[in-house]
């Protein structure tokens, strides 16, 4: 009886200040701190009766505990299953939350596998209790499964993820089914987030089962959020031809009554997929509606804006615009790091990927030390939390290693120059093998690894091994992409410039450089920046075979494509421009997408 007084005394207490609240404007937050602040000073006397609390109050609380460092506090709290089924209930709170939990994790307080090894034990006992609790059974898994996908624990997430669809599978039950095919698809979400990608394949299969059950019990579906994560799986096998109809596919079946995230998610990957097939103005209408909905429905601080950031960045690095590019990643990374702290693997994403960016940035000027120390970050955060073998550590070593061969050739300093292309040649060999375990030969991820092995074995005199290096790639990319794509224009400008500079194959260098140019003059105009170093080439072979008016020519080629290049610099403030993009309603933009494809 005495717990249940205390429990009504400060619901009352709570109550009364924010009713005092709503009618005094200018108190209600100093009142409701005080109030908050009171509890938390008395917590460990009151602790079980702050459970009786509603879930937005107790989660203000274990926040208050949280800002005063009192993590083993906290720590036991969100480590019972039951106190952390009612913080996720605070859904306006979310990014709170992820302060919560990954300063727990960086505190040592392994929550993530605490709280899954508790779920799964859970399902082994809910099986025989009433429907009504297996029901809250599967909604909590798949709460708790989608936020360990959110903080970026997918091992954990996909626990909790696959208990919960099987308990689901173990009923033959409409409503089950169809949560079951809800876990599919966060299911797929967090392998493919994983590079688990054969398994995210397993789960797709297991999705269209009960897509089969429930649409021979004439159950509506809708599944462009499933589609969405079988193009995100093409996408990550380079299989862009599929991925490509896929996302059409997933942006069709959108509809007005879907999730926020669900819309934001499926806009993003079609935008990806369009970028990798060059259909540019699609990509840029898609993923800037994308950031339009994540802005003004979940705030600049929000880590889906965040998301949202780094697929726009990837569409502005694929368009040229490069250093708006990196303008993007970079807000993105500050956004994740105020999230999630430094420690986790969505920072240690934003870092490799703002890396890249600043790497092709600043390669004209050769000042390398932005990129490298964002290849070094996302290298060792990753090492910490995922094993060494790790398909993630492929691209971030790619990076690095790209890196490392540009610092090494302009060193002064021949033992560490070659030092330095060792250790480049060691991470490639490394992201190789990585691709090719996950991969295969033919794939476009295995393809660039090979290109970068080329330049890099140029780099090295050892010429070639290059030249091999190189037609590889060539033909890999040629096999998947066709002869006309970017991806084979940049191997075919590395061959050229192999033939060129080493190895006085003057004939068979200037049939690739025009290659090359005429790929990116279709793709990106007179102004594409890749074109410099095309031109370059041309009036170093043509001085070199005593060919001067074609010199001159493309001296004067030169001073045009410079001219173009500060023309097309592109808004001062990419941030700003996209602040001030023209709102359109979500159908619209798909209609206007659709339109565009017929």
């Amino acid at each position: 009886m005495k717990t249940a007084v205390s429990s009504e005394r400060y619901r009352g207490y709570i109550q009364t200040n924010m009713a005092a609240a709503s009618l005094l404007e200018w108190m209600p937050e100093s009142l409701y701190d005080s109030a908050i602040r009171a509890l938390v000073s008395k917590y460990s006397r009151f602790r079980k009766e702050l459970r009786y609390l509603p879930d937005n109050i107790q989660f203000d609380i274990y926040y208050k505990l949280y800002t005063q460092g009192r993590l083993c506090q906290l720590g036991m709290e969100f480590c019972e299953l039951d106190v952390f089924s009612r913080v996720l209930r605070a859904n306006d709170k979310r990014h709170k939350l992820h302060h919560c939990f990954q300063a727990l994790i960086d505190h040592g307080v392994n929550a993530s596998g605490v709280l899954a090894d508790a779920f799964c034990g859970h399902c082994e006992s809910v099986r025989e209790l009433p429907q009504v609790e297996i029901d809250k059974a599967t909604s909590l898994g798949y709460s708790l499964g989608g936020f360990l996908a959110e903080a970026g624990w997918y091992i954990d997430a996909e626990k909790v993820l696959l208990a919960c669809e099987q308990v689901c599978a173990a009923y033959n039950d409409a409503s089950q089914w169809m949560k079951g095919l809800e876990c599919c698809t966060r299911l797929m979400h967090v392998r493919n987030a994983n590079c688990r990608y054969q398994r995210s394949e397993e789960t797709y299969n297991q999705a269209k089962q009960y897509i089969d059950k429930l649409s021979a019990k004439g159950v509506p579906l809708n599944l462009s959020s499933l589609h969405g994560e079988l193009c995100a799986l093409l996408f990550a096998r380079s299989h862009y031809d599929d991925a490509f109809k896929v996302c059409v596919q997933s942006l069709q079946e959108l509809s007005p009554c879907m999730p926020l995230k669900v819309v934001i998610d499926v806009l993003r990957q079609a935008s990806k997929a369009c970028v990798v097939k060059r259909e540019f103005k699609n990509a840029e209408m898609l993923i800037k509606h994308a950031v339009y909905l994540a802005r003004e429905n979940f705030g600049t601080r929000h880590p889906k804006y965040a998301d949202a950031l780094l697929d726009y960045g990837f569409y502005l690095l694929n368009v040229d615009s490069i250093s708006q590019s990196v303008t993007v990643y970079q807000t993105a990374l500050n956004i994740r790091k105020a999230v999630f702290g430094g420690k986790n693997i969505h920072v240690a994403i934003a870092h490799e990927d703002l890396a890249y960016a600043s790497y092709v940035h600043q390669y004209s000027s050769g000042k390398f030390d932005d990129a490298h120390y964002h290849a070094e970050k996302a290298i060792n955060i990753i090492t910490q939390i995922l094993p060494s073998d790790h398909l993630l550590l492929a691209s971030g070593k790619r990076v690095k290693a790209l890196i490392l061969e540009e610092i090494a050739i302009d060193s002064h300093n021949k033992e560490t120059e070659n030092k330095l292309l060792q250790e480049s040649q060691e991470l490639h060999l490394s992201s190789l093998h990585l691709a090719k375990k996950a991969f295969g030969e033919v794939n476009v991820q295995t393809a660039k690894h090979y290109g970068n092995l080329g330049r890099l074995f140029q780099s090295m005199h050892r010429f070639k091994e290059a030249e091999h290096m190189h037609v590889k790639a060539i033909e890999i990319k040629e096999k998947l992409l066709g002869e006309e794509d970017y991806e084979v224009a940049l191997s075919v400008g590395h061959l050229a410039s192999l033939y060129n500079y080493d190895m006085d194959m003057y004939e068979d260098a200037e049939k690739l450089y025009l290659r090359s140019i005429d790929i990116g003059m279709k793709l990106f105009g007179p102004g594409y920046s890749g074109l410099e170093y095309d031109y370059r080439g041309l009036i170093k072979l043509y001085n070199s075979i005593g060919n001067f008016d074609k010199v001159v020519e493309f001296h004067q080629t030169l001073s045009t494509w410079n001219l173009l290049r500060e023309k097309t610099d592109g808004p001062e403030d990419v941030l700003d421009d996209i602040a001030k993009h023209k709102a359109e309603a979500t159908p619209d933009i798909v209609r206007q997408f659709l339109q565009r494809m017929n």
